[in-house]
């Protein structure tokens, strides 16, 4: 396993183990609120901010975080004040942002290549900059998501009562968005756009079939992210395939022994008479 110690695989693996944290961290919450799917929009609305950097000649990361970050809020804000349900808000997410992407990369000469690194992922090709802009990333979504956990969960827990319990529920909603889309940007050059939602739902997924408290199945979904996001990248060299896919892959992998095993656990044994 010589090939552990090449440069670009050392960063690829360091920005999985980032991305490993971060992404069930995050997800812990949405999957608590039911908005499972939200990553997934959320990626769509990143494509018009990735999109927008390369018409622009700029980073697109940058512009990925400012832009899913803006349509995160704009959807919350718009769910928040009951003019549309959340499966309709998520919607116009889904169809803005990917439509929006597209146009804008019609625009530009070239862009479809380019474009399909962050569709599909491209974590052999991290560089150092993109390393410490995923890290600076990561550290404050972690600070966030586990700084803020007892009023985050409150609020995904029951909004009427954190609403009651004095706790600012507007402000703690755009924060867990704006922080959703962090997330999204950061794990794009991972496993793809079209795949990101997998690594913030299927961890947490996993880990609530082994575990019951709130604090135990976040602690559980980021042990599994980086399991799967580390070993993804250390396999997919002597497999000749696509990390990002094969992330995604293994975390379904880890679900489904996991179910196997919680239903293995809670079988009633058969008594003797």
């Amino acid at each position: 396993m010589s090939y552990l110690t090449l440069p670009f695989i050392e960063k690829a693996l360091l920005a999985a183990l980032l991305v490993g944290l971060a992404a069930p961290a995050v997800g812990t919450y949405l999957v608590q609120r039911r908005l499972a799917l939200m990553g997934d929009g959320i990626g769509h609305v990143a494509l018009t901010g990735v999109a927008m950097g390369f018409l622009l000649g700029t980073s697109p990361v940058l512009t990925a975080v400012i832009v899913a970050s803006l349509g995160a809020v704009a959807i919350e804000l718009v769910r928040a004040r009951g003019r549309a349900s959340g499966d309709v808000a998520l919607a116009m997410l889904f169809y803005g942002g990917l439509a929006g992407g597209v146009l804008l990369i019609s625009l530009e000469p070239g862009g479809n290549t380019n474009l399909l690194t962050y569709l599909f992922g491209s974590i052999l090709t991290v560089s150092g900059q993109d390393l410490v802009t995923i890290g600076v990333l990561t550290v404050g979504v972690l600070v966030v998501a586990i700084g803020l956990r007892r009023q985050l969960f409150a609020v995904c827990q029951d909004e009427e009562f954190a609403r009651v319990s004095g706790l600012p529920v507007q402000l703690l909603n755009i924060v867990l968005a704006v922080t959703a889309a962090l997330t999204v940007t950061v794990a794009m050059r991972v496993v793809g756009l079209l795949l990101v939602s997998a690594l913030l739902v299927v961890p947490v997924a996993a880990a609530q079939q082994l575990t019951r408290g709130f604090a135990a199945t976040m602690a559980l979904a980021m042990v599994i992210g980086v399991v799967v996001s580390v070993g993804g990248v250390v396999a997919s060299h002597p497999l000749n395939v696509g990390p990002g896919a094969l992330i995604v892959v293994l975390a379904i992998v880890v679900f489904g022994f996991a179910s196997l095993a919680s239903t293995l656990l809670t079988r009633p044994t058969r008594v003797s008479p």
